[in-house]
């Protein structure tokens, strides 16, 4: 019987195997495919947080922290009254507390151990009188302009002069007094007093003189120190030879008293003794 004549008492028909069905040699109208299980996708993982993240969140608070702390001071701050300052003039810092009753104070200096009151006259006079047998070269002392001499004249003793002129303003250079001597036919000398606004600064212009005079270009030799001052020295240079020119010789002394530097040099065709440069600074250093 065909399965289309069957009579169908009511009942569900079994569901028909495809292979079995194939192996029958009938085709089977559809193929059920058996149903696929959803793949379980895994618990998702937990995120961590970036490294650093947790310092940069500690130095956001912090910087946070401090600009508050700032604000909160100057707001502070701004509300305050503002407070007084003290008085320029306070008569409790005078000293002595009372005035020294009348003919108990110190009498002033004499002149003769005030060296402020001595270079405060007329400079030219404090220059060392001229040695005996020496005479003015009034060729050189017209160029000092009656004994005085301006900034850039005085700065042209020196191989860069350019240099020295801004150094001696710069220092707080007061005024030149100069004269120059000469002796027979080659021997020569000037006297510079060369006068500071402080007394330091004078000092400082007399070491910056002295610290290049041991170079072989200058004296070449560490000099010998002047009696009766801190730190003058003197120095005799060596002769200067050139084909078909006398030797050239040469003594110098620097040193300073108060705002006063001295600058004494010689000059001579025959050698300068010792005695020659230290009589003459010791004698200038007397008059200062």
């Amino acid at each position: 019987m065909h399965p289309k004549d069957s009579v169908s008492d009511g009942q569900p028909e079994p569901p028909v195997d495809a292979a079995e069905a194939a192996g029958a040699g009938e085709r089977p109208e559809a193929v059920v495919q058996p149903a696929v299980q959803p793949a379980v996708e895994p618990a998702a993982a937990v995120k961590r947080r970036p490294r650093g993240c947790t310092t940069l969140i500690i130095a956001a608070a912090a910087v946070l922290g401090i600009a508050g702390g700032i604000a909160t001071g100057y707001g502070v701050q701004a509300d305050r009254a503002p407070t007084p300052l003290a008085a320029l003039s306070q008569p409790g810092l005078a000293y002595p507390a009372k005035a020294l009753p009348t003919g108990k104070a110190p009498d002033p200096l004499p002149a003769s151990q005030d060296r402020r009151v001595r270079t405060e006259g007329d400079l030219r006079k404090l220059i060392v009188p001229r040695p005996k047998g020496w005479q003015e070269d009034k060729a050189l002392t017209a160029l000092t302009q009656d004994g005085w001499l301006g900034a850039a004249d005085y700065a042209m003793n020196f191989e860069n002069e350019d240099y020295m002129y801004g150094d001696l303003l710069d220092q707080g250079l007061r005024r030149v007094a100069g004269t120059s001597w000469k002796k027979g036919e080659y021997r020569a000398a000037d006297v510079y007093l060369v006068q500071f606004r402080s007394g330091a600064a004078a000092a400082a212009h007399a070491e910056d003189q002295r610290s290049y005079m041991p170079d072989e270009k200058a004296a070449g030799n560490e000099g010998t120190a002047v009696k009766g001052s801190a730190e003058g020295r003197y120095y005799l240079f060596p002769a200067e030879r050139k084909a078909g020119y006398l030797p050239f010789y040469q003594a110098r002394a620097i040193f300073s008293r108060g705002d006063v530097m001295v600058d004494i040099h010689i000059y001579d065709s025959a050698p300068i003794s010792k005695k020659d440069i230290r009589t003459l600074a010791e004698r200038q250093l007397e008059r200062l």
